[in-house]
């Protein structure tokens, strides 16, 4: 089964691609591990990927696609993949449906109100990486290792604001583009992690 899952930064797209992955036994494909790795290994493309971030310029699509398909082409993706962070926009979605067919596009659906709460409201242990929110912990002090736990620069409001503004206008199209293909499946993100994953299964 091939998937696509999108999702607004703070929907909980890395805990249901989890899921997901162990469920039906596919790959979960980020793209931002797939960039390191090859810029690590040092591949071809992976050092064209790296010319334009140390440059500080975005990856161009040609060069995103090129790293998606082959990644797509390892033995580990022979019955089905979940994509993370790809298609990003319109024309890498039209890039991608040359190289492969996709099953299910799953969109976890979420009130952007409701997902700048959750962001603001998000604490980390500085030493474990552990996650809190405000709502429910009040603490200075992780409760798994003791270390402190801070507000991440990226989690203030402004910020916030700014990436679901971003994520909402780049995400509009792809969502139009797989809707008239009838792949899309739209699952409400704003309920319990559990009853979010029972619904994706169920739409499956």
């Amino acid at each position: 089964m091939n998937i696509i899952l999108l999702g607004a930064p703070g929907a909980g797209k890395g805990t249901q691609a989890v899921r997901i992955s162990e469920k039906y036994k596919i790959p979960h494909i980020s793209t931002g591990d797939i960039f390191r790795k090859n810029i690590k290994e040092g591949t071809p493309v992976g050092l064209k990927a790296k010319a334009y971030i140390d440059k500080g310029q975005l990856v161009p699509d040609e060069v995103v696609v090129e790293i998606v398909e082959n990644r797509l082409k390892e033995k580990d993706c022979k019955n089905g993949y979940l994509l993370d962070g790809f298609p990003r926009t319109l024309a890498q979605a039209e890039a991608l449906s040359k190289i492969t067919d996709i099953d299910a596009v799953i969109n976890l659906d979420i009130d952007l109100k409701l997902l700048a709460d959750r962001l603001t409201g998000r604490r980390i242990c500085r030493d474990c990486g552990e996650s809190y929110h405000i709502s429910s912990f009040s603490g200075s002090e992780c409760t798994k290792c003791g270390g402190e736990i801070y507000q991440r620069d990226d989690d203030n409001i402004e910020t916030v604001n700014s990436r679901l503004t971003v994520y909402e206008n780049q995400t509009k199209p792809l969502i139009e583009y797989y809707s008239s293909k009838n792949v899309l499946k739209n699952i409400d993100g704003g309920q319990d992690i559990d009853k979010v994953f029972e619904d994706i299964v169920k739409t499956l």
